[in-house]
C-alpha cells in the first residue's frame, strides 16, 4: 500500500528514469504525470475532479501573451543569422583590434555580446561567428583550443544578455516581469564580458604566441574607410538593440511587442544587406516553428507533471527537503546551483526551466530570496549546459561548421576554461547580489507603512431642515 509521503519521490524518480532512457522530455513529463495522476485517484489521494484543472492549465499556456515573445525573438535571430550582419561586425571589429595580441579573440567576444543583444539565440551567434572567424584564426596561427573556446563561449553570452529567451521563460515561471529579469541581467552580462576579455588578456600577456596579432599585410590602413566599415556594422545593430530593449525598459512596449518589432527590424536589415530572399524567410520560419513547438510541448508536459506533483503534496516534500539545508540562503543557493550544474549535463535550459524551477521557486520565496536575483542566477548557471563536454549544444554547433582539420578533442578541451569562468560568475552573483538588484527599479524610497491618508468625513445632514419643493 503506497502512502502519500512516498508519491513525490517516486514521481521524481520515474521522470529521471524516462530521461535517462532517452525518451522525449515533453512526452516523459506527460506520461509520468498522467500515470501517477490515475494512481493517485485509485489510492484516494485526490479525486478525478482535480484533474479537471488540466484543460484550464493548457488553455492558460496557449493563451499566454508573454510566450508569444519566444517565436518573435527566434524568428529575428534566424533571419539575422543569414543576413550578413555578423560578417560586417566581425570584419570591422577585428580590424580595430587586429594589431594587438588576442585582437581577433577580443573582437569575437564583443561581437558575440552585440549579436546576443539582438538575436537572443545561441545557435545564431555560434554558427555565424564560427563560420566567419574560425578560418581566419586558423590562418593566422591561433591556438586551436583558444579559438574554438572563445567562439563557443562568446555565443553563450546570448543566454544571459537581454533579450535572452531563457529570461523570458524564467520570468514566466517565477511570476516576475520580463522587464525586471532583463534589468537584473545587465550587471552579470557586463561582468561576464569583462571576465572573458580578462582571460584573453591574461593569455596574451603570458602566452602571446597562442593569440598572435594580425600581420601587417592583413590590416586595412587606419582611416575613414575602416571607421565607416565599423560604423556600417555597428549602427544598424545599435538601432535594433534600442528597438528591442529600449522600448521594453522605457515601458513603451511589452516583450511580445518588442519581439515583433525586432522581427520586422531583422527583415529590414536583411533587405538593406541585399540578402533577403523568400528561401531565407522560409528557412527562418521553419526553424522558428520547430523551436516554438518544442517549447510549447515541453511546457504542456511540465504542467501535467506539476499539477499531479502538487496534488500529492510534492511541493511540501521539496520544501522540507531544501529549506532545512545548513547555511540558510547561501547554503540553499550553493546546493541548488550544484544541482542545476549537474542537471545541465543531461537537460537543456528549457527542460530545466520548466521542470525544476517551479519546484525551487516556492522554497526560494520562503527563504526571502529575491526571485529576480534567483532567476538571473539560475540563468547564468543554465548557460553552462551549452558548454558541458561532451553534450554542450554550442560545441555541437561549432563541430557542425568547423573544418575537418579541427579535432573534436580541441573543441571539448577548449571549452573547459570558459566553463570555469561561467561558474566563477555564478559564485560572484551569489556573494554579490547587488550585481543584479542594483539595476532593478528602486521605487520611490518611501516606506508604505509611514504613509497616512486623511479622508475628510462629511457632516451628517441636518434632519430638522425642512425640504423646499419648487
Amino acid at each position: 500500500m503506497l502512502s502519500l509521503e512516498i508519491m513525490p519521490p517516486l514521481m521524481f524518480g520515474g521522470l529521471v528514469v524516462f530521461l535517462l532512457i532517452g525518451f522525449p522530455v515533453a512526452f516523459s513529463l506527460s506520461a509520468v504525470g498522467l500515470f501517477f495522476g490515475f494512481l493517485a485517484i485509485e489510492m484516494g489521494f485526490f479525486t478525478t475532479a482535480y484533474l479537471g484543472n488540466l484543460p484550464l492549465r493548457v488553455f492558460g499556456i496557449l493563451s499566454n501573451d508573454l510566450l508569444l515573445a519566444i517565436p518573435f525573438f527566434t524568428l529575428m535571430g534566424a533571419i539575422l543569422e543569414r543576413c550578413g550582419l555578423a560578417e560586417d561586425l566581425l570584419e570591422g571589429t577585428g580590424q580595430l583590434f587586429g594589431k594587438v595580441p588576442g585582437g581577433l579573440a577580443y573582437a569575437v567576444i564583443i561581437v558575440g555580446a552585440i549579436l546576443g543583444a539582438i538575436t537572443g539565440t545561441v545557435a545564431a551567434s555560434v554558427i555565424a561567428m564560427g563560420m566567419i572567424s574560425l578560418p581566419i584564426m586558423m590562418r593566422y596561427g591561433y591556438d586551436m583550443r583558444i579559438a574554438t573556446g572563445v567562439i563557443a563561449a562568446s555565443g553563450t553570452i546570448t543566454q544571459v544578455i537581454p533579450p535572452s529567451l531563457v529570461l523570458i521563460v524564467l520570468g514566466d515561471q517565477l511570476g516576475k516581469s520580463v522587464g525586471d529579469m532583463y534589468a537584473g541581467a545587465i550587471g552579470p552580462s557586463i561582468l561576464q564580458i569583462l571576465l572573458f576579455l580578462g582571460f584573453i588578456a591574461t593569455v596574451a600577456i603570458f602566452a602571446p604566441h597562442k593569440v598572435p596579432p594580425l600581420p601587417p599585410e592583413a590590416l586595412v590602413p587606419r582611416g575613414w574607410s575602416l571607421y565607416w566599415r565599423v560604423i556600417r556594422g555597428m549602427v544598424p545593430s545599435i538601432v535594433l538593440i534600442f528597438l528591442v530593449l529600449g522600448t521594453i525598459f522605457m515601458g513603451l512596449a511589452t516583450p511580445t511587442e518588442a519581439g515583433a518589432m525586432g522581427a520586422v527590424g531583422a527583415v529590414v536589415l536583411a533587405l538593406i544587406n541585399g540578402r533577403f530572399t523568400w528561401m531565407l524567410m522560409r528557412e527562418a520560419m521553419s526553424n522558428t516553428m520547430r523551436i516554438t513547438a518544442m517549447v510549447i510541448f515541453i511546457l504542456i508536459g511540465a504542467t501535467v507533471f506539476s499539477l499531479v506533483f502538487q496534488g500529492v503534496d510534492g511541493s511540501h516534500w521539496i520544501e522540507h527537503l531544501l529549506s532545512h539545508l545548513p547555511g540558510g540562503q547561501t547554503g540553499f543557493l550553493i546546493f541548488v546551483n550544484i544541482f542545476i550544474f549537474f542537471l545541465a549535463f543531461f537537460l537543456d535550459f528549457f527542460e530545466i526551466a520548466f521542470i525544476v524551477v517551479p519546484l525551487l521557486a516556492p522554497v526560494a520565496a520562503k527563504l526571502d530570496i529575491d526571485l529576480v536575483w534567483f532567476g538571473v542566477l539560475l540563468c547564468i548557471n543554465m548557460q553552462t549546459s551549452f558548454m558541458h563536454p561532451p553534450f554542450g549544444f554550442a560545441l555541437f554547433y561549432l563541430r557542425g561548421i568547423a573544418p575537418k582539420e579541427v579535432l573534436s578533442r580541441d573543441i571539448y578541451w577548449g571549452a573547459v576554461p570558459w566553463l570555469f569562468l561561467q561558474l566563477l560568475l555564478v559564485a560572484i552573483v551569489i556573494f554579490w547580489p547587488e550585481s543584479v538588484t542594483y539595476w532593478l527599479d528602486r521605487g520611490t524610497g518611501v516606506d508604505p507603512a509611514t504613509v497616512t491618508i486623511d479622508v475628510p468625513i462629511p457632516e451628517p445632514p441636518d434632519e430638522t431642515a425642512v425640504p423646499v419643493f419648487r
